[in-house]
């Protein structure tokens, strides 16, 4: 366990990031008046989280491997990352839903009615936790593992 204490670490700390955000997009008033725009506004979440990758693998370069990472070694250590970010996502959606922003799927499914882009139904069965829980495991593998072999690109030794 100790060979991954440093994913485990930013693991949690992307977890941590992500309700940070939640609870800055509640505040900004995306959750609320501005829901309409909070789909747009969540993508600058990459921006954070391809930080996170970054202090990640350059914690795992510099502590684990002595500053010599060749892209592979980044790269596994991204997916682990990803894994572990994934495991805790449930967490993290029932907390912001059932904690930060209880009434977020409940205006969501009011505009996409509204807003004719769903039937009553089709935004029930997409708007809900269990939906949210699996979008954001399989999303947090998924750009996880982009961010990450990019960032393992970038920060590699090259003479390994």
């Amino acid at each position: 366990m100790k060979k991954f204490s440093i994913e485990f670490k930013w693991a949690i700390i992307a977890n941590i990031l992500f309700l940070a955000w939640m609870t800055l997009e509640k505040q900004l008033g995306f959750h609320n008046e501005k829901i309409k725009w909070q789909m747009a506004f969540t993508l600058l979440f990459f921006i954070p989280s391809f930080l996170i990758y970054l202090l990640a693998l350059l914690d795992k370069k510099k502590n684990y491997y002595q500053n010599n990472m060749n892209w592979r070694q980044g790269f596994i250590s991204a997916i682990i990352i990803s894994f572990i970010v994934a495991v805790f996502s449930p967490l993290a959606q029932f907390i912001t839903h059932e904690i930060i922003s209880p009434l977020y799927f409940e205006k969501l499914i009011k505009l996409s009615v509204e807003n004719q882009r769903m039937t009553q139904e089709q935004a029930e069965n997409y708007f809900n936790l269990t939906s949210y829980i699996w979008q954001s495991i399989s999303g947090g593998i998924s750009s996880g593992v982009v961010i990450g072999a990019i960032v393992a690109y970038l920060i590699r030794t090259k003479s390994v």
